[in-house]
């Protein structure tokens, strides 16, 4: 067991489960980035659901000088109650210096 991660109790199957929300954060960072080979820039958004965790992470898609014309993407990603990474997908794709048009 690592630090990130507790054993779960009473009447729980025992799997281990991330114990805090930085912890849920810091696995999906960690998998997505081996999964991809991309740098995970942030977390934009987070939510547990009743199937886990729901989060839309921001990921550096190819690094370019100057730094403002880098592409990245916002991937959404979802874990189960273990923190293991069962689905991710990316949504959008876009320049780093470009802001959205509303």
């Amino acid at each position: 067991m690592t630090n990130s991660t507790r054993k779960s109790g009473g009447g729980d199957t025992g799997a281990d489960r991330p114990s805090t929300a930085v912890d849920v954060m810091r696995a999906a960072r960690d998998q997505l980035t081996e999964l991809t080979g991309s740098q995970v820039e942030s977390v934009s958004s987070f939510a547990r659901t009743e199937d886990g965790w729901e989060l839309a992470v921001e990921v550096v898609e190819l690094a370019r000088i100057p730094d403002t014309t880098s592409l990245l993407a916002t991937y959404e990603v979802s874990l189960d109650p273990a923190g293991e990474l069962t689905t991710y997908r990316r949504v959008r794709r876009y320049e780093r210096g470009r802001a959205d048009s509303s």
